[in-house]
């Protein structure tokens, strides 16, 4: 009896790791059956050179990026600038580069479901069409004038991605033999918008000011003098120019190292860390699944003199682009943005019914208040420093960067902001790598971009 008793406990224990074992199975095929399906491998989705056989990629309007075309082969749009400018968005053939929509969203692209898998009795995919205007990219990628770096665009109301391009790129109907030791195309896998971080320089001081503004309560009524370096701890922190008298919003509009150095001091290492994990830039943003870098500053256990750097944006400071584009969101936005998405829908052959995505919003990455205190000295920015006449028709807040990087290389040049035009709530961010002038080469490029965006050709 005994022994048909542990027999059956045995049997009872067996079923019972099999049903665990088909819930968590079940569980992992709804959660990853599409990334499954999607895997390289898969001939009835890839033909034999290993491409993605299957779908097409449109922008927004409705533009066709990629198609296959009739032998089975990856195809692009005819103009070599239109697929340099989208390569990162739309991806390779080869599916070098991992955030491309050929790889990202191959699930989407094959028409895959949890009922009939990938089958398609249609045989052709689905139609997918992310969130960018390729006008935009092709916009972005001129004035890049092939620099290295990133420009985005997004809508902080709706979280829609309007521009979103990365550099070094290449023609993806040709791609280059890269060499070992090749600078040239250095990163060029990287979308670095999503997934490189970089030395904020002075954009950062929009975090600094944040925090100063909630915890110095005589910000507005003191006055700051800048020789053009001043003592911090047991270093000096200089300035590319001597600023003189000031008061905070002249500081700010002059983006003097001194006193944005002092006031981090002033404030403290658990305070500067706080309000910049508050901003969201030490997290990773899922982008359409995508997850971006994360951020990472060194507060606590800098030296005096290295915290006042950290709080001018340098010493240790690192930003991705989106998660400053998020935060410049959150900002125009009352404290919240939505979070950025890069899919707009998705079409089946039969064109019904189409999936839409739909926007979810962040955390409160500011105080209102605050929020519309720093808008307003970043309109002004514009006005007395940048020159409003750069940007017509545009309610413009911005903040420029230059950012050292040493090593004996010109500065990277970022320039940040957001829109507060009713019928354009865009923010943007454009880095540079070595580019100068935060205020000048990017600042140009984000110009160009935005006139596009608000006043069309």
């Amino acid at each position: 009896m005994r022994k048909i008793e542990r027999r059956a406990m045995v049997c009872l224990l067996l079923a019972a790791a099999l049903v665990l074992g088909l819930v968590v199975f079940g569980f992992r095929f709804f959660l990853n059956g599409g990334k499954w399906v999607s895997f390289a491998a898969n001939r009835h989705l890839y033909n034999s050179q290993g491409q993605l056989s299957v779908g097409r990629v449109l922008d927004r309007d409705g533009d066709v990026l990629s198609w296959v075309d009739e032998n089975g082969n990856r195809a692009y749009y005819d103009n070599a600038t239109v697929r340099k400018a989208t390569l990162h968005v739309v991806g390779d053939a080869q599916g070098k580069i991992g955030s491309g929509a050929l790889v990202a969203f191959a699930d989407k692209l094959s028409g895959y479901n949890l009922l009939t898998g990938a089958y398609s009795p249609m045989g052709a995919g689905n139609d997918l069409y992310l969130t960018v205007d390729a006008r935009l990219n092709y916009e972005a990628y001129t004035a890049m004038n092939g620099k290295k770096g990133a420009v985005a665009v997004y809508n902080y109301e709706t979280g829609e991605i309007l521009c979103l391009f990365s550099s070094p790129t290449f023609d993806p109907e040709s791609p280059p033999d890269i060499q070992e030791g090749d600078t040239t195309y250095d990163g060029v896998y990287l979308n670095r918008a999503l997934s490189s971080t970089f030395v904020p320089g002075s954009v950062f001081k929009t975090v600094t000011l944040a925090a100063a503004i909630e915890n110095i309560p005589d910000l507005f009524s003191r006055t700051f003098t800048c020789t053009g370096s001043c003592q911090v701890g047991d270093d000096v922190v200089t300035c590319p120019s001597a600023h003189r008298e000031m008061d905070i919003y002249s500081a700010f509009a002059k983006s003097c190292n001194g006193v944005f150095a002092k006031l981090a001091v002033e404030l403290g290492p658990e305070i500067m860390a706080a309000y910049t994990e508050k901003a969201g830039l030490t997290d990773r943003y899922s982008v359409s699944g995508l997850k971006t870098a994360a951020g990472s500053f060194q507060f606590a256990g800098a030296s005096t003199n290295q915290l006042g750097w950290a709080g001018v944006g340098q010493y240790n400071d690192l930003v991705n682009p989106m998660s400053m584009m998020i935060y410049m969101g959150a900002v125009a936005n009352g404290g919240k943005a939505a979070v950025p998405q890069l899919v707009l829908k998705t079409v089946t052959p039969l064109h019904f019914p189409p999936s839409f995505y739909f926007s979810h919003k962040t955390g409160k990455l500011i105080e209102a208040d605050t929020a519309a205190t720093l808008a307003d000295m970043m309109a002004r920015n514009v006005t007395e420093t940048y020159g409003a006449g750069r940007f017509p028709n545009m309610d413009i807040c911005a903040k420029s960067g230059t950012a050292e990087v040493g090593g004996g290389k010109a500065p990277n040049s970022w320039f940040t902001g957001f829109l507060r035009n009713e019928d354009a709530p865009y923010a943007f961010v454009v880095v540079v790598e070595e580019g100068g002038s935060g205020a000048q080469t990017a600042g140009n490029i984000a110009a160009s971009v935005l006139d596009l965006l608000v006043n069309g050709y």
